[in-house]
């Protein structure tokens, strides 16, 4: 057959994965879809399970297992990095100021992209920085989308309220003015994967003399499409 790909073991546990992507099969329903030997579908299915790429429902039946979107996600992750660097040097380019993308890690936010202004005084943050949830365009813009009760775990001792992240969900993006130190401005907007949660948030940031205190004025817009542009790599490449 055309999708074999000469080693048997791996062929029929792709017709086991397979089948179970319609949703929830017993092990009669994955003989009748895959067309395996009954001991065969069984010792492939409970194989799987051994390695989290299945699992069982509450009934017992089989289900596709949490190994595979730990996998999608790890996938995503590398896309959108890939994605990133041309992104992020055009809003540099655009804006003038230092870029970065940030994903959050537990309750920290880490930066794991950068393209920094490339003269004059700059605002670094190094590829690799973890920083607070606390305060910052880009922890508002993480933050503003959680489920409730994250979100009110997450507001206790933040610089920013719960009234500002509704405006942040409005507006489509935050900005912070000296909000996590002194003397600097950003300016953030979200990254969303092709479920539509926001994975990433992407800001420019430098000293409010340049940015002013109002900097959402002045780039909301190219954070935004820099954000828009990354969100369609990830629909494309994983919707």
């Amino acid at each position: 057959m055309d999708n074999s790909s000469g080693v048997g073991v791996l062929d029929k546990a792709a017709l086991v994965l397979s089948a179970l992507e319609s949703g929830p099969a017993t092990l009669a329903g994955l003989v009748a879809a895959t067309g395996l030997a009954r001991p065969t579908a069984h010792r492939l299915a409970v194989a799987l399970e051994h390695h989290r790429m299945v699992a069982r429902d509450m009934q017992g039946r089989f289900i596709l297992g949490p190994r595979l979107s730990e996998l999608a996600a790890a996938a995503g992750e590398d896309r959108l990095l890939a994605t990133a660097g041309p992104v992020l040097t055009h809003l540099r380019d655009v804006t003038g100021e230092s870029a970065q993308l940030y994903r959050r890690q537990g309750d920290m936010r880490i930066c794991v992209a950068a393209a920094e202004r490339l003269s004059g005084l700059r605002d670094t943050v190094p590829v690799g920085s973890t920083l607070t949830m606390k305060a910052g365009s880009s922890a508002q813009i993480l933050m503003a989308w959680e489920e409730p009760e994250r979100l009110h775990r997450g507001l206790q001792g933040a610089r920013f309220t719960a009234t500002a992240l509704s405006g942040v969900r409005r507006r489509g993006w935050a900005q912070s003015i000296g909000e996590r130190e002194p003397g600097v401005a950003s300016v953030s907007a979200p990254v969303r994967g092709p479920s539509n949660r926001v994975v990433a948030a992407v800001s420019v940031s430098g000293p409010i003399e340049r940015l002013t205190r109002h900097p959402g004025r002045m780039h909301a817009q190219a954070v935004i499409d820099a954000a828009g542009r990354l969100s369609e790599a990830l629909r494309r490449s994983g919707g």
